[in-house]
């Protein structure tokens, strides 16, 4: 992996004294990869355990929701995976992605930045997107096999394409070059972070999740505009219901229960 010697000890020592009771103490570091999602999917058919963390320097095809390309160029930022096998059917699976958005928040607040939630997969800093998530799900028949829950978070870029630079921002950006956190550091903090939220998720499910959300989101009582598929829907976001679904006051008079969706601030 593309790092300084500092980096590579920090994360040398990660994998060997994790900080973490059981996310992330298998933790696969590699140069290049399509996406690390894909690589943790991989090793998911090939039988590796719950709690393997896949970290990547750059990815040659990043991804986010709705085939949406993330950007990965190397020595930057962070783009992991983990790989979870939990006892819950598919349908439970989804509002992982709001788990994993508060253990991301939480995070960064924690190396000094202040964010805010959109539903459902985004951080965002200053208006613009900070972090991305993307979990998918892998099953047998009416089994949940295993799920990759994969996170970009933008740590130290500090001069994106020109298509990017209106929306996009790093912790380089938000604290300033040199006070950003390394990338292990952020590492260390974010595993922290998702296996406090992750446990909490299998214990209670989206029921223990949603309050938190909601707490660290700016999103509710704003207009909207929801793309699901052919579907539009506008209004207003009124609440977050215990399954996760984004529940919105449509100019239709309508009460609309979305659960998947680019949504946007009208």
């Amino acid at each position: 992996m593309t790092l300084s010697g500092g980096e590579l000890r920090d994360l040398a020592g990660l994998a060997a004294a994790p900080v973490t009771r059981w996310l992330g103490h298998e933790l696969v570091l590699l140069d290049e990869t399509t996406s690390t999602n894909d690589e943790a999917a991989r090793l998911g058919r090939d039988g590796a355990h719950h709690g393997l963390v896949i970290v990547a320097d750059t990815q040659t095809r990043g991804r986010g929701r709705q085939g949406h390309g993330w950007y990965s160029p190397p020595g930057e930022n962070l783009y992991l995976s983990a790989l979870l096998r939990l006892d819950c059917p598919p349908r439970l699976a989804p509002p992982l992605t709001l788990a994993a958005g508060v253990a991301v928040h939480d995070a960064v607040a924690s190396l000094g930045v202040r964010a805010t939630l959109d539903w459902p997969n985004d951080v965002r800093a200053g208006g613009r997107k900070l972090a991305g998530i993307l979990t998918e799900t892998t099953t047998r028949g009416q089994t949940l096999e295993f799920v990759v829950l994969g996170i970009g978070l933008d740590v130290g870029t500090t001069a994106f394409p020109p298509e990017l630079q209106p929306i996009a921002t790093s912790l380089a950006l938000e604290l300033a070059p040199a006070s950003a956190p390394s990338r292990a550091h952020a590492l260390a903090a974010l595993l922290v972070e998702l296996e406090r939220w992750l446990d909490r998720f299998i214990a209670g499910g989206a029921a223990a999740i949603v309050p938190a959300w909601r707490e660290r989101s700016e999103l509710i009582g704003t207009r909207v505009r929801v793309q699901d598929g052919a579907r539009t829907v506008t209004g207003i976001a009124h609440a977050l219901d215990e399954e996760g679904a984004l529940l919105v006051h449509g100019d239709d008079g309508a009460h609309h229960r979305i659960f998947s969706g680019e949504v946007t601030t009208a």
